[in-house]
């Protein structure tokens, strides 16, 4: 029988080289929320109440551009829309006497590596498997944003300016194995950069600010991507 102390153990060991690698992004984002006038501790909370990579990125861009509330919101939801479906896959997989507390907890800090590991556990285990990956996963994040704000207030600009690279070339980690699988994602990023740029010669959407243009080319581009070449689910019979 598998108990509690035994499901949070396998979760936190699971986790080990997830929490490597967050503390290494963690780091990365910490320059970008340092150019965006964040303390040490506001990166930290940030990080620890959002624990999204692309999400917590769009953020610091928003605040750099003087972005209105309404924008971080909107911004925030766009980027992070993804988690809902991963909660929501997670919560199916638990028994259905787990308490909406539980599921709740769960969805608190589904990241993409984090859902990995729970969608194959999770079932098994419980959901002290996951509070056990989280125990890791999130500190460690966390932890590596606000030291990434510490090194970006005492390196020398040139040495930041360089440390900010590396949260591209995470990005680009991210989207080219993808994209030189699937021509459709291809297609999109290939989309996506010619319309960022040509957004600057748009009369009157050239005036709105960065944030808006990132919200309303991620709407627009996700939609016209649905539309076009919806995604086929296999089709199983009940």
């Amino acid at each position: 029988m598998i108990t509690k102390n035994n499901a949070f153990k396998k979760g936190m060991k699971d986790a080990i080289p997830i929490a490597l690698g967050y503390l290494a992004v963690g780091f990365s984002l910490g320059i970008p929320a340092k150019q965006a006038g964040l303390s040490p501790f506001q990166g930290f909370m940030t990080s620890l109440l959002g624990n999204a990579s692309a999400g917590e990125y769009v953020v610091f861009s928003l605040i750099a551009a003087n972005a209105t509330y309404i924008e971080l919101i909107i911004g925030t939801l766009v980027t992070n829309a993804r988690y809902l479906l991963m909660s929501a896959s997670l919560s199916q997989r638990l028994e259905n006497s787990t308490s909406l507390k539980h599921r709740l907890m769960i969805a608190f800090d589904v990241t993409d590596e984090l859902f990995g590991i729970g969608i194959a556990h999770i079932q098994s285990y419980g959901p002290y498997y996951m509070y056990g990956a989280y125990s890791l996963a999130l500190p460690a994040w966390s932890i590596g944003t606000g030291l990434g704000v510490v090194a970006g207030q005492i390196l020398p600009i040139r040495f930041v300016s360089a440390l900010s690279v590396a949260l591209y070339g995470m990005f680009l980690a991210i989207v080219i194995p993808p994209a030189k699988k699937d021509k459709t994602v291809r297609i999109l990023v290939i989309l996506s950069f010619i319309a960022s740029f040509l957004w600057q010669f748009i009369p009157m959407l050239h005036t709105l600010s960065d944030g808006m243009k990132t919200i309303i080319l991620t709407c627009v581009i996700s939609l016209i991507a649905a539309i076009v070449c919806p995604r086929k689910d296999d089709i199983h019979d009940a």
